[in-house]
C-alpha cells in the first residue's frame, strides 16, 4: 500500500472541492492509475485530468511512472494566456 499526496491546481480545485487530499493506492501504483483513480473518485472532473500534465515530486511525469510512498501528485490543467 502507497500513502500518497495529491495536489489540484486551478479548476480542479473547484470540480474536487479540495487543493489537496491523502490517498492510498496499491504499491504498484503508476501516475496513469492515479489519474484514474481520481476521476472515480471524483465524477465532477468529468475526463479533464486527460488534458491535465501529471508531476511526481515536482518534475513532469509520464502516465507509466511509478508512484511511492510518500509522494506528491500533482495534475496541472493548461494554461492559456495571451
Amino acid at each position: 500500500m502507497a500513502r500518497i499526496t495529491v495536489l489540484y491546481f486551478a479548476h480542479l480545485t473547484e470540480r474536487t472541492g479540495t487543493r489537496e487530499e491523502q490517498l492510498d493506492l496499491p504499491a504498484d501504483a503508476t501516475a496513469g492509475s492515479v489519474r484514474k483513480f481520481v476521476e472515480s473518485l471524483h465524477p465532477k472532473l468529468g475526463g479533464t485530468l486527460a488534458t491535465c500534465r501529471v508531476a511526481v515530486d515536482e518534475e513532469f511525469a509520464s502516465d507509466e511512472t511509478v508512484v511511492h510512498d510518500g509522494q506528491t501528485v500533482a495534475f496541472i490543467p493548461p494554461v492559456s494566456g495571451g
